[in-house]
């Protein structure tokens, strides 16, 4: 399993110590305003499992975030592979989910740059996406700070979401490996 690192972040396996503040993150409301609902305990403890079981088996995957001074976990960052089918999938992605405190920060740019890297340069990929909500603003300015550009044409309706439902409608951002290199 890869560890990443960054002058202020480490990007690392899973522990148990984590499972507690990532419950706390994934039931704060604001953290999960752009997510269908808020996850409970369980769910919560499952995803992190299965990330930590991605980590293992792939040796990347969606990594858990500490500082590297004190150690304490701030959420996640890292490469997924969408498991629904969308006119762009396959893909690796990039996604982020980190608690509240955290946030303005600099800290999901700074691991999200790191993920970008080790995709490009180690896994040699030749492009990564990313997707929200068109309302999620912070998240679209980290995608755009990271060289990602909007693929408007690539936008989507998610298929995990009813017809109707107020975060269905998805924007694609797109970050190529020569344009990354630029």
């Amino acid at each position: 399993m890869h560890t990443l690192t960054t002058p202020r972040l480490i990007l690392r396996q899973w522990c148990a110590a984590d499972l507690e503040p990532f419950a706390a993150l994934n039931v704060d409301p604001a953290v999960m305003e752009f997510m269908p609902r808020c996850l409970a305990r369980a769910e919560s403890d499952a995803f992190a499992e299965h990330a930590a079981a991605d980590l293992d088996t792939r040796g990347w995957g969606l990594w858990a975030v500490a500082e590297r001074k004190r150690g304490e976990f701030l959420g996640c960052v890292g490469l997924g592979m969408p498991s629904f089918r969308a006119a762009f999938t396959p893909c690796v992605e990039i996604l982020w989910r980190l608690r509240r405190t955290s946030w303005g920060l600099g800290f999901a740019t700074e691991a999200a740059a790191e993920c970008l890297r080790f995709g490009f340069t180690t896994l040699v990929l030749p492009e990564i996406v990313s997707f929200t909500v068109p309302a999620n603003l912070r998240s679209r300015a980290v995608m755009e700070r990271l060289g990602m550009s909007r693929d408007a044409g690539g936008d989507f309706d998610h298929p995990r979401l009813p017809p109707g439902h107020a975060l269905r409608h998805h924007v694609l951002y797109r970050l190529t490996q020569p344009a990354w290199k630029l």
